[in-house]
Parts: C-alpha cells; sequence; structure tokens
C-alpha cells in the first residue's frame, strides 16, 4: 500500500457523522495526512420528469447547495477546527458515483466513511453507499461501524 497523505471523508450530517469525522480525524493525525471532507447533495434534475417546473427545481438545487455550503463550513469548524488539516467541500450527483469520482480525481490516498447514514426506505431502494464505494474504490476504504 502506498503512503497515505489525504483521506477523503465523505459526510451526510447525521447524527454518525461527527463520530466517523472524530475517527478520520485520528487517523489524519497518526498517518500525517490532510483531509478532504465532503457532502454530497443529490442532482435533483433527476426528478424532471415530474411535473414540477423546471426553474423551480433548479431553484430549490440551488437553495440546496448553497444550505449545504454553509453547513458544511459550520460542521468543520465545531468539530475539526485547528485539530487536523482539512478542506471541506459540496458536490451534487448521485452519491456514491461522486465519492467514487473525486476520490479519483483528486487522487484520494484512503477513504474512511461510516457504515450507517441516513436509514430508512432510502436504503431499502438505493442500496448501501458504503457497499458500493468499497466495491468500487479506486483507492483503500475504512468503514467505521459508529454503534460500536
Amino acid at each position: 500500500m502506498n503512503e497515505i497523505k489525504t483521506i477523503l471523508v465523505p459526510i451526510d450530517f447525521s447524527d454518525n457523522s461527527e463520530k466517523i469525522l472524530q475517527g478520520a480525524i485520528y487517523m489524519a493525525g497518526k498517518l500525517g495526512a490532510k483531509m478532504q471532507v465532503i457532502f454530497v447533495a443529490e442532482d435533483l434534475s433527476t426528478y424532471s420528469r415530474l411535473a414540477i417546473p423546471h426553474t423551480s427545481l433548479k431553484q430549490f438545487q440551488d437553495e440546496i447547495l448553497t444550505g449545504a455550503e454553509n453547513k458544511i463550513a459550520v460542521f468543520l469548524e465545531e468539530n475539526i477546527g485547528d485539530k487536523a488539516d482539512y478542506m471541506g467541500r459540496v458536490l451534487t450527483g448521485d452519491i456514491s458515483e461522486q465519492i467514487i469520482d473525486f476520490a479519483a480525481e483528486e487522487k484520494i490516498d484512503m477513504i474512511i466513511m461510516g457504515s450507517h447514514g441516513y436509514k430508512g426506505l432510502e436504503k431499502v431502494v438505493f442500496g448501501s453507499v458504503a457497499e458500493h464505494v468499497v466495491k468500487n474504490s479506486p483507492c483503500p476504504v475504512l468503514v467505521i461501524n459508529p454503534y460500536k
């Protein structure tokens, strides 16, 4: 395995995100690595075939992204502060695909993510994001169970 210089930490702002982030901060400290923390907002254009005007959908998507950018800045300042070298970003699209693509494009050395985020019907319908990332990642993935 190559030296781990950059760790990707996908978050979803669930209660588990703080636990996963603390684990990533610990690992980054031990490895002397930088962290890239991302939140992926689903691209609402996939719902464009519904009877919703395109302009309303675009406006709503823009509001989601603005809110997510504000939220990630506050979340990272509150949970990392000066404990680690990090950058935060908001992406749009399919969550697992964006994580995988970002890891490849940014030449990420390791992904640290949770085994559980938001649950319920979404998990049944869409499957596990962590499982998809583990199977398709261009780098090693450390999956943390926040309940253990």
